[in-house]
């Protein structure tokens, strides 16, 4: 039977190393630094002050216009609040020094589970989308048109990464209870799992256990091809409706949340947990030991590092995201946010060192880009400084799936020229 998928797309290696490696707890430093933007929109005021005691799960960061409140990851004493860099730029972050005593602050207990009790709690605790977007979910979960479908994305296309995989097999009832929880604050009483053709284990436990538990689940396994996972493309593939362009997945009635967040959705609601802590992997050639870790935000990158083995000799790229959509770091001196899903090592066979050499005008980045655009003109205009035609051409309607890039015979990092051309579309207003 031919699975469902969506038109174009590539097939890279799967490299699901860390695929059988269990959710194991990663050592938490004597000192955390904890990025005051973790999310799209507004960076979050800081509500401490240098000296103060706080526990996990005391409010730090206060959210404001559209953002998410960032919560202490530990318990222990505010030393700083300053600028540092993160993966896309420089933030506020709130310095603590950990006590080791992880004495915890919860949030009240909800009265009831309803509709609007359950937006307010993913507002209160924090809660943003986890796999990698980082928008507001109480925004999320309050679309302003009618929805009749939700989509829990299980996908997890993205080379390496195997993260929300472990989540699915490890933690299944809480993910697809926070599941429920989310399709209810938007009057659903029914979600779908879109998950790829090569995650048969967690596609037999789901099924399983929604019938344990009674949900209303239809699962949809789906062609294992890149970007299966990205929003437009994940929604035609599972209910065959197509997102406009320019437009959002509610514009046709869907909502599509991740499989990290409806956990943390669970965890929210019903331990009254704020979200402090995220699941990611770390993996690659490059790393001696590819693990999947808890971690709290705040935790530097090196840290995870150290706990894998560190890295090889071979090691020549490290990517904080995954290897398609990820951001190349100079060292590991970053902070785990909200939205890290992983930390990816690569090795000299893995990563792509080779200098970019000119366009050949072949046009395979434009038979294989996912959202019909023709990528190669978008990158020789935002070369050129021609913004408004790199516009013309399609530049602020890019997924940056980098599936032009990975094909690109020249090698031309034409992902790089797409993100320089939307912000100078913004910045200059074109």
């Amino acid at each position: 039977m031919k699975k469902p998928t969506f038109k174009k797309g590539i097939h890279p290696p799967h490299s699901k190393h860390s695929e059988e490696s269990a959710l194991v707890e990663c050592p938490t430093p004597d000192t955390v630094y904890i990025p005051l933007s973790q999310h799209i929109g507004k960076p979050a005021s800081p509500c401490v002050a240098v000296g103060d005691k706080v526990k996990a799960g005391t409010l730090i960061g206060k959210a404001e216009g559209l953002g998410a409140n960032i919560f202490s990851s530990v318990s222990g004493t505010v030393k700083a609040i300053e600028r540092r860099k993160t993966p896309t730029g420089a933030c506020d972050h709130v310095v603590i020094e950990n006590d080791g005593k992880y004495e915890t602050e919860y949030l009240p207990e909800l009265k009831d589970n309803s509709k609007e009790s359950i937006i307010s709690r993913l507002a209160e605790a924090g809660l943003v989308g986890m796999g990698g977007a980082g928008f507001p979910s109480h925004v999320k979960y309050s679309p302003k048109k009618t929805v009749d479908v939700f989509i829990i994305n299980a996908a997890e296309c993205e080379p390496y990464i195997t993260c929300d995989y472990r989540l699915l097999v490890e933690h299944t009832k809480e993910v697809l209870k926070g599941a429920a929880l989310l399709a209810k604050a938007l009057g659903l009483d029914a979600f779908y799992v879109g998950i790829e053709d090569n995650k048969q284990k967690a596609v037999e436990i789901i099924e399983r256990t929604a019938g344990e538990l009674s949900l209303k689940v239809t699962v949809v396994v789906l062609k294992s091809k890149y970007p299966q996972g990205a929003e437009k493309q994940l929604i035609y593939a599972v209910t065959g409706r197509k997102v406009p362009v320019g437009g959002l997945p509610a514009d046709v009635g869907v909502v599509v949340g991740n499989v990290h967040t409806a956990f943390a959705a669970y965890d929210a609601v019903e331990n009254n947990t704020p979200l402090f802590r995220r699941a990611l992997t770390v993996c690659g050639g490059g790393i001696v030991e590819p693990k999947n870790l808890w971690v709290r935000t705040g935790t530097l990158y090196s840290d995870c590092e150290k706990f894998c083995g560190g890295a090889k000799d071979d090691c020549v790229k490290t990517i904080s995201g995954g290897p398609m959509m990820g951001f190349a770091l100079p060292d590991t001196n970053y902070s785990v946010t909200k939205t890290t899903g992983a930390i990816l090592f690569l090795g000299k066979e893995e990563a792509n060192t080779l200098m970019p050499g000119p366009c050949i005008n072949c046009a395979t980045c434009r038979k294989v880009c996912p959202m019909n655009l023709m990528p190669m003109y978008i990158d020789a205009y935002a070369l050129c400084g021609d913004f408004a035609s790199a516009k013309r051409y399609g530049a602020m309607n890019c997924i940056e799936c980098g599936c032009c890039a990975y094909s690109c015979p020249a090698k031309r990092p034409i992902v790089q020229s797409v993100r320089l051309a939307k912000r100078m579309i913004k910045e200059k207003g074109l």
